[in-house]
C-alpha cells in the first residue's frame, strides 16, 4: 500500500490481525468486542492514520457545513493575512473552518478523504501529482493557492508571480543594474519557481546570462536569507552584484539585516527588491521596494470559489491575481 492510497477498514483489520467485522464493531462502539481487542484495533487505526469512510458516504447526500484549510505551515506575515481572510469569509458564507497543519502525507490525505469537510483550500506540499489524481477521482471539491490548476472539481487562486518578478527585475535593469542576484525560495513551490523564471527571462531578454553563483538560497525565511547573504559575502567574487531580487519580503528583511551588519548601505551600496507587500515593511528602514500581492483577496476568492464548487454552481477555474510594483527607498539608479 502506498502513501497516496486511502487507508481502508481492511488495512486496519490486517494490521490488528482480526476480522473486518470486528474492526467495524470496535470503531463503532459495539460492546461485544473485548477491551484488549478494541485497544489493539484502535492502536492499529492510529498507526495507519485511518479515517472511517462512512463520513465520505454521508457527504454524497448531506453537507457538513465545514470547509478545511490544509497547509504545512501557518507561520509568517503572509499566512497571518491569508488565514484571517479565509476564516472571516468562510464565516460569512455560513461555514466553519477546520485548519490542519501537517507535513505527514497520510494524515493529510486521510483527512481530505475522510468526509469531515465539504471542500478544502490547500497550501499543502504533501499533495503531489498522485494525490491530485485521487482527489479528482473521488470528486473532492478543492481550491489550491500554491499551484495553478483547474479541473472539474478543483480550482486555484494564485499570484502572477512570473510577471511580478519580470517587472521587478526589469525595473532594476531600467535603473542601470546589470549584475543582479536572486534570493531563491523553495524549489518546487509555485511562487518560488515562477519568480525565478520571471527574473531569469528578464535578464535573458536583456542579453544577460544568469550566474549560478548569484542564486542564493533564501528559502522564503528571514533567518535563512540572513545566513545565506552573510555566507555569500564571505566567499570571493570576481564581480559583486549591485542589486538583489529577494524571493519574498521576509527573506528581503533578512538580507538587508545581513548587509547592514556587514556595514553596507541600502541603496547606496546595493539595491534590493522583493514580493508580497506585507504590513511589516511599513515599519522597516529603508522601506523596501516590493510587489504588493492581494493576499486578503486571494483568501476571499478561494473561499467563494470553493463554495460555488461545493454547491455545484461552477467547475474548477484558475484565477491569477496581479500584484503592484511599489518602488521605495531600497533601490537606486546607477550613475
Amino acid at each position: 500500500m502506498t502513501g497516496t492510497q486511502r487507508v481502508t477498514i481492511r488495512d486496519v483489520a490486517r494490521e490488528a490481525n482480526v476480522s473486518i467485522a470486528t474492526v467495524s464493531k470496535a470503531l463503532n462502539g459495539v460492546d461485544v468486542v473485548r477491551p484488549i481487542t478494541k485497544e489493539k484495533i484502535i492502536l492499529a487505526a492510529e498507526k495507519l492514520n485511518y479515517v472511517p469512510n462512512i463520513m465520505g458516504k454521508q457527504l454524497k447526500a448531506h453537507k457538513t457545513g465545514m470547509m478545511g484549510f490544509y497547509t504545512t505551515s501557518i507561520g509568517g506575515p503572509y499566512f497571518n493575512v491569508l488565514v484571517d481572510a479565509i476564516a472571516k469569509e468562510s464565516e460569512k458564507k455560513g461555514y466553519s473552518l477546520n485548519v490542519l497543519v501537517s507535513s505527514n502525507k497520510k494524515v493529510v490525505m486521510n483527512n481530505v478523504l475522510g468526509g469531515m469537510v465539504d471542500g478544502i483550500i490547500s497550501f499543502e506540499d504533501m499533495i503531489g501529482p498522485d494525490e491530485l489524481e485521487i482527489l479528482k477521482k473521488e470528486k473532492i471539491k478543492a481550491v489550491f493557492i500554491d499551484r495553478n490548476i483547474e479541473s472539474q472539481t478543483i480550482g486555484s487562486v494564485v499570484f502572477d508571480s512570473y510577471q511580478a518578478a519580470k517587472k521587478s527585475t526589469e525595473n532594476l535593469l531600467i535603473l542601470g543594474h546589470t549584475a543582479i542576484a536572486f534570493l531563491t525560495g523553495i524549489e518546487g513551490n509555485y511562487d518560488s519557481d515562477e519568480r525565478f523564471f520571471g527574473y531569469r527571462d528578464a535578464l535573458l531578454q536583456a542579453g544577460i546570462q544568469v550566474k549560478s553563483e548569484w542564486l542564493i538560497s533564501g528559502y522564503f525565511e528571514e533567518e535563512a536569507a540572513y545566513e545565506a547573504m552573510k555566507n555569500f559575502f564571505n566567499r570571493p567574487h570576481k564581480i559583486v552584484p549591485t542589486a538583489f531580487v529577494a524571493g519574498n519580503d521576509v527573506s528581503a528583511i533578512g538580507a538587508v539585516k545581513a548587509l547592514k551588519e556587514l556595514n553596507y548601505r541600502i541603496p547606496e551600496d546595493f539595491s534590493i527588491t522583493s514580493f508580497d507587500g506585507i504590513d511589516l515593511l511599513n515599519y522597516f528602514s529603508p522601506s523596501i521596494t516590493t510587489v504588493k500581492n492581494p493576499i486578503y483577496e486571494q483568501g476571499k476568492l478561494a473561499v467563494n470559489h470553493l463554495v460555488d464548487l461545493i454547491n455545484d454552481q461552477t467547475q474548477g477555474k484558475s484565477f491569477i491575481l496581479e500584484g503592484k510594483l511599489l518602488v521605495r527607498e531600497s533601490v537606486r539608479k546607477l550613475e
